[in-house]
């Protein structure tokens, strides 16, 4: 469904950056690698292609006010399982959150590498990370390298686009049933999450 990366780095780059970066809890275990990001969906929404008579100008409506929720979101794409949630902010509590329903998603018994960007609260220093997963942050200015960004250009392909939300509520529900649709599609997680080099043996 989505095309991968061109710049994407070789096998042994990832080898070694997990193995690196796995605690000694980890050795032994079945590894999983996650993708997560987050995404901002509101009043100021996204306007997108649509089917219209040649020669036409279709019409698309916009909105003015300036309302927002965040879709934490996270996929395994070998599994083709995922763990989202809708959130009201973007900040260090969100994150840990988010970091707590991934944990209940991986596999038991498994360890879990999660590749995040250079979000500053990524980093913050009251994380709590579950036991189970590890965090491995992408090279900066590299977002091709995450493939939870092309999660964000089919949810509004298919699902978030050329919408007026009237409330703070809807934005939400508008949240879940995009996650939903794309979360109880499997072989979708698996398709637009692949890449080759996150395909490592440890």
């Amino acid at each position: 469904m989505m095309q991968s990366s061109k710049r994407s780095p070789p096998l042994c780059f990832w080898r070694q950056r997990v193995r690196q970066s796995l605690p000694a809890a980890a050795q032994g275990k079945p590894i999983e690698i996650w993708v997560q990001d987050e995404a901002r969906v509101g009043q100021q929404g996204t306007l997108t292609w649509v089917w219209s008579k040649k020669g036409s100008r279709p019409r698309a409506p916009r909105d003015r006010r300036y309302d927002w929720a965040y879709i934490f979101g996270a996929a395994c794409p070998a599994r083709g399982t995922s763990a989202a949630l809708v959130l009201p902010h973007s900040d260090s509590h969100a994150f840990n959150l988010h970091l707590a329903e991934i944990s209940k998603a991986v596999a038991p018994g498994a360890h879990a590498a999660i590749l995040i960007d250079g979000a500053g609260y990524h980093g913050a220093g009251d994380l709590r990370l579950p036991d189970n997963l590890t965090l491995i942050r992408l090279p900066p200015y590299s977002p091709e390298l995450n493939s939870a960004e092309n999660i964000w250009a089919y949810l509004r392909q298919n699902q978030l686009a050329n919408s007026v939300f009237e409330t703070y509520a809807d934005i939400v529900g508008a949240c879940c049933n995009a996650w939903n649709f794309f979360a109880q599609d499997h072989a979708a997680v698996t398709s637009i999450t692949t890449r080759e080099w996150m395909k490592v043996t440890l």
